[in-house]
């Protein structure tokens, strides 16, 4: 008997119809004579609509309350396809995240998983029952629930694999896979059969929606392989795993793109030990996460530093920012109208060539670069969020990605 493990995103589970089509996907799975555990995600928009609805009654709800009111859509979902098995004839139980044990530290709206108590979980199993479980989810050594972030039910579905030492974790969504760039910015965009954990990680954390960080993150650690699919049709998807023999591909595998950017610069600052520390302290003390940061050279002893957040924290870090600009006699100037745009692949730190194309690539189509970043596998351009899809298509068709 095999342990399947899948999660079902928002747009999979959007209407009645859509919840008995995923259903009878699950059903026919354990008629197989699989063992199944499923995460769901919360009902098409829904969080999005009840995050709206928190913020018409408290323009600041505490984080707290809004863990407490998020969690209900995973349980929304959890419950009608429980209830949708149950009408298949097929056994069935629905969990939380706090009835089957995930543990998470105290950080509500952004909580990590400490442990999964797989008790629970074996014992309904035991019972021949299909268990549905929320993702998203869980719960403090207080008792109050919290919530994984944005993207949580992917890290759900993966830990509860992890833990449950399953074969592979299987992500059903609204596209086929993985693809080299955005499909829908890109029409010649190639669905890629199988990517590495690191390669993927790179594009998800560059903007990659397909599958959120911390899933794959969890994925490597713990050796489970993790397959986007969609759950339309029956077809293959992505297999995201350890790679194969990387020197005989491509080097460069996609482009990932992010569009939620703003870039602040503090600047005639003092150039001198914990200049740095003084900006980005405050930043982190206000739970503010921070991406490329760049440090200009000292000129008559002064300094420049830029640094780039999501739109969302970009009032909170300007206001924090300009207080820090302040005591330090600095001058802090920002712009909200950015985006970030990486071409990534193992191996692109030893071919050169790889970055003088894309900025060529770039510059013939007078795409002005505003910041630069690069990993061992990744190199990232901050330009106009208004030249993204010019961008995207542009490097897309440079390295040939569609063949």
């Amino acid at each position: 008997m095999t342990l399947v493990v899948q999660k079902y995103g928002g747009s999979s589970l959007a209407n009645a119809e859509r919840i008995r089509v995923v259903a009878d996907r699950i059903r026919r799975k354990h008629a197989e004579g699989n063992e199944v555990v499923v995460v769901v995600s919360a009902m098409g928009d829904s969080t999005d609509d009840l995050i709206a609805l928190a913020h018409s009654v408290n323009p600041e709800p505490d984080r707290r309350e809004m863990d407490m009111l998020l969690s209900t859509g995973e349980t929304v979902s959890a419950t009608l396809v429980a209830m949708a098995l149950d009408a298949q004839q097929c056994p069935v139980v629905s969990l939380t995240g706090p009835q089957l044990g995930i543990q998470t530290d105290r950080s509500h709206s952004r909580a990590l998983i400490v442990d999964i108590n797989t008790d629970r979980v074996h014992a309904e199993l035991n019972r021949g029952r299909c268990v549905i479980v929320t993702g998203f989810q869980g719960v403090t050594d207080e008792g109050d629930v919290t919530t994984l972030g944005r993207g949580g039910s992917d890290t759900s579905a993966v830990a509860l694999a992890c833990a449950l030492e399953a074969p592979r974790c299987e992500i059903f969504t609204d596209v086929d896979g993985v693809y080299t760039a955005d499909p829908r910015l890109v029409p010649n965009a190639r669905l890629l059969p199988e990517i590495s954990y690191e390669e993927m990680l790179e594009l998800a954390q560059r903007g990659a929606r397909v599958v959120h960080a911390r899933a794959v993150e969890l994925g490597e650690l713990y050796s489970v392989p993790i397959e986007v699919r969609s759950s339309f049709h029956e077809r293959p998807g992505t297999l995201i795993h350890r790679g194969g023999a990387m020197e005989t591909r491509k080097r460069v595998r996609g482009i990932a793109h992010d569009t939620d950017v703003a870039k602040i610069t503090v600047a005639g600052i003092p150039d001198r030990p914990g200049i740095a520390r003084s900006i980005f302290a405050p930043l982190a003390e206000a739970g503010i996460n921070v991406d490329v940061i760049i440090q200009a050279s000292s000129i008559e002893g002064l300094a420049e530093i830029s640094f780039t957040v999501s739109r969302a924290d970009f009032g909170s870090a300007l206001e924090i920012t300009n207080r820090v600009g302040q005591e330090l006699s600095g001058r802090v100037e920002s712009a909200s109208n950015l985006a970030k745009v990486s071409i990534v692949g193992t191996g692109l730190q030893s071919t050169p060539g790889d970055a003088a194309l894309m900025f060529s690539t770039m510059a013939e189509r007078g795409v002005n670069i505003d910041m630069i970043t690069t990993s061992d596998i990744r190199i990232t351009c901050v330009i106009d969020a208004t030249r993204v899809p010019e961008a995207v298509q542009a490097l897309h068709d440079a390295f040939e990605l569609e063949s």
